[in-house]
């Protein structure tokens, strides 16, 4: 079986590759000079540029004590054969805790020759910091700043 190119396959084969934990296997979706903005963290924005800043995030995410199993998926293909929107659930679990969670997410990507040249990831990123026992020390350094 050949590797999904489309737009709508590569995003999906990615969120898949996360439910199913393959954090090593994931930078393989993303053009050599990929961008992807994740345009709500927090504290602030974060951009990674290039193959090596995608892996080692992946990387790091392994580490990481969640399980994220993906549902409701839904791939909204644009007039531009390159751009897909996917909108998904996550069903999460902090493993040291036991803690699960719900989470929703839009993703923005285009793809290109099969790879993500450019993606936008929408999170909610404090419930994320939240189930993690982070938002407390979040929320101090957003305020102190202010």
């Amino acid at each position: 079986m050949s590797a999904p190119t489309s737009p709508r396959d590569v995003v999906e084969a990615l969120m898949r590759g996360i439910s199913n934990g393959a954090w090593g296997d994931l930078h393989s979706w993303y053009a050599d000079d990929a961008v992807v903005e994740y345009p709500f963290a927090l504290p602030k924005p974060m951009r990674l540029e290039g193959i090596q800043a995608i892996r080692k995030y992946f990387a790091a995410a392994a580490t990481a004590p969640l399980k994220l199993q993906m549902r409701n998926m839904v791939v909204h293909e644009t007039a531009d054969p390159e751009v897909v929107v996917a909108q998904w659930d996550y069903d999460g679990l902090v493993t040291t805790s036991g803690r699960s969670f719900q989470v929703s997410n839009i993703q923005v990507s285009r793809v290109r020759d099969g790879k993500i040249v450019l993606s936008r990831d929408y999170h909610n990123h404090v419930v994320l910091a939240e189930v993690m026992g982070r938002l407390a020390p979040l929320l101090a350094r957003l305020t102190d700043g202010a």
